[in-house]
């Protein structure tokens, strides 16, 4: 870096104030630059409207006299550069506001910041860290994900699990103790969380100050670094959940920066989230779009993350404080330039919607009039099945609708299946407490909705603790209820968990045709008596096909009827009810031998037993090849192999 390049050019502001500049945390921010003899640290804001900004640090004894600030440009770019390597520094800047209020205000660009209570700016540099996820990375750039497998382990770090003393754990520390964890219970990705510094632990990270800091609770950003570079090491995603939306008020942080509305509309309807308490960036603004779009790259560059699942995307979609739903045009073209320009950079990198609204083509690509998410989430069947999965076996025939209605709209856009921590919070109860029934009926019930998720189209994310049976809802300033693996219909859940992923993560038919209806057939969508529900999941491979059967009653049946697509023979590869798993052992043993009998719509049929609240998976068995001596190929099935070798 030579001194000619210490400050930015005209094209680099230029592009910075019209919503263009996507590295502007390359600009802006405190950064160690080099020459041939010596080191620099820069510091650049942005503060159009303040009358003067000072550089306060603990390197001047928090007094910035002599350490002003140069206005660049009218647009209002502040630069100073002090001849010293001010690394690990404590720095704010001094702004005073045109109506003479000065304002200590920490940096937005900043990389690092202090650890709260404490609200200062760090400087941090990024570069020093030597990644060793080239395999990760490599694969990810050709993998295409609609295809693959997704099992999201939503976390919020500071409650999964806690030190002895109740400290919470480092980055580092999570990197040995959740990567594994993670891994046993097959899941392919982690979900963070927030983890932009903000003031209060409380927020969960979603009222956020510090946008470029990774929050300093857990460690420093290299600590962070190992720890995602340790997760694609062991073939795991992480995606960080972001909140483009709005921003918290804390008085260090945007909220009137330069003593003006600078990164939130102007207008006091437009601005002010009353929901939240927080301010609603103004997306229409030009330098904001390059604040928030250069945030996304940053998160890309400096920490390899795989994607971002957006909060409130409703809240953009839409003006707040409106009692209809009134389209935010800024908030629109915001959502379109930034995933067009996010896919242009990196094409794999994933970016999930959070949008509980009806809008139309979230997930087609802008080129075609759509938002150009990869995935929304699906707010509506979620609300469904909790709604069904709550109501009395009982009366469950009188809300069949809940069940069936999702697949009207599953594929009008590629989504997701989510049990977030939203579920399991505000007196909502855990997903375990909100199953009907006695304490056994409750672990059958949540069973069966896993593995109705698992069977469902759409990718899945589940939230911290339902692999427990926690009978507690989430409770964020504690850890997980680790006591329950004590006991057995808790271990047994667990194992049952472990197993679900497993068998979801080896059937292409669960995940391969996901967004397609090729992937998905009823069998019978009309039991509301019985409350049973058959379908076929197929995959690419049309021999590749799971018959999959929901029992949502207590009742137990045996030699019931289901119609299947093809003559042969099934096996059993997933049944909720048996015994390790906390089940009855209503179980199908033996082979299942298809009927050459029509029933349901279907040209076969096969009797099996279906337990209580009971999940059932059917494979076709799928036949070898055996080669004879004179070339020719023979087929035979696997059990009539398995009698053969045993008469002989």
């Amino acid at each position: 870096m030579t001194v000619n390049t210490l400050f930015p050019t005209d094209y680099q502001l230029h592009l910075f104030h019209e919503g263009s500049l996507f590295q502007s945390h390359q600009l802006f921010g405190a950064h160690i630059l080099k020459d041939a003899t010596r080191v620099y640290t820069r510091f650049c804001v942005w503060a159009p409207n303040a009358k003067q900004v000072r550089l306060a640090g603990d390197f001047n004894s928090w007094n910035g006299e002599g350490y002003e600030l140069q206005k660049v440009n009218d647009e209002g770019v502040w630069i100073i550069v002090i001849n010293q390597n001010l690394e690990g520094s404590l720095y704010k800047y001094e702004i005073l506001s045109q109506t003479g209020e000065t304002l200590l205000k920490a940096d937005p660009f900043a990389f690092y910041s202090e650890l709260r209570p404490n609200t200062a700016s760090i400087v941090y540099s990024l570069q020093d860290y030597e990644w060793q996820d080239y395999q990760w990375i490599h694969r990810r750039e050709k993998t295409n994900f609609l295809s693959e497998p997704a099992v999201i382990y939503e976390v919020h770090v500071g409650s999964w699990r806690k030190k002895a003393n109740g400290d919470f754990l480092t980055y580092k520390e999570l990197a040995s103790e959740l990567i594994p964890y993670v891994i046993e219970h097959g899941f392919t990705h982690i979900e963070l969380l927030p983890l932009v510094e903000h003031p209060l632990d409380a927020s969960w990270g979603y009222q956020g100050t510090g946008y470029y800091s990774v929050t300093s609770r857990y460690g420093t950003p290299n600590d962070f670094k190992y720890f995602v570079d340790q997760c694609h090491q062991n073939g795991l995603g992480v995606i960080l959940d972001w909140v483009p939306g709005h921003f918290c008020k804390d008085a260090h942080g945007l909220y009137q920066f330069d003593g003006t509305h600078l990164y939130s509309y102007r207008t006091e309807n437009d601005r002010e989230n009353h929901v939240w308490g927080t301010a609603n960036f103004d997306l229409g603004k030009g330098e904001v779009q390059s604040f928030l779009i250069s945030n996304a790259f940053f998160w890309m560059d400096y920490y390899h993350i795989d994607g971002f699942r957006m909060d409130a995307v409703a809240n953009i979609i839409y003006w707040p404080n409106s009692s209809e739903n009134v389209e935010n045009p800024f908030g629109i073209e915001f959502l379109k330039k930034l995933n067009k320009e996010v896919h242009e950079y990196a094409p794999n990198f994933l970016m999930i919607g959070e949008d509980s609204t009806d809008f139309s083509n979230v997930t087609a690509p802008v080129h075609y009039g759509g938002l150009g998410f990869d995935y929304k989430w699906n707010m509506g069947w979620m609300n469904d099945v909790l709604e069904y999965a709550e109501t009395p076996p009982f009366n469950r025939s009188n809300v069949h609708s809940k069940i069936t209605f999702s697949f009207l709209y599953a594929y009008s856009e590629k989504f997701m299946l989510p049990f977030s921590h939203d579920e399991v919070v505000h007196g909502k109860k855990s997903l375990l407490d909100k199953m009907p029934g006695d304490y056994w009926e409750k672990f059958a019930q949540l069973r069966l909705l896993l593995g109705y998720m698992f069977a469902h189209p759409g990718k899945k994310l589940l939230f911290m603790g339902f692999e427990l049976g926690q009978f507690a809802e989430w409770k964020d300033k504690e850890q997980l209820d680790w006591n329950l693996m004590e006991y057995d219909m808790h271990r047994n859940l667990n194992t049952y968990v472990k197993e679900l992923s497993k068998i979801y993560k080896r059937s292409k038919p669960l995940y391969e045709l996901d967004h397609l209806w090729e992937g998905f057939e009823w069998i019978d969508v009309n039991n509301s008596k019985q409350s049973i529900f058959s379908f076929i999941r197929k995959g690419k491979n049309e021999d590749e096909f799971l018959v999959v059967i929901s029992n949502f009653t207590g009742v137990s049946y045996q030699d019931y009827k289901v119609g299947v697509p093809k003559l042969g023979e099934y096996r059993e590869i997933l049944n909720s009810d048996y015994v390790e798993y906390g089940g009855t052992g209503h179980i199908n043993k033996k082979v299942i031998v298809a009927a050459d009998e029509p029933f349901h719509g279907r040209p076969y049929s096969v009797n099996i037993t279906i337990p209580p609240f009971g999940f059932l998976i059917l494979r076709p068995v799928k036949k070898r090849k055996e080669r004879k001596g004179n070339g020719k190929e023979k087929v035979r099935s696997n059990a009539v192999g398995r009698r053969e070798r045993k008469q002989a």
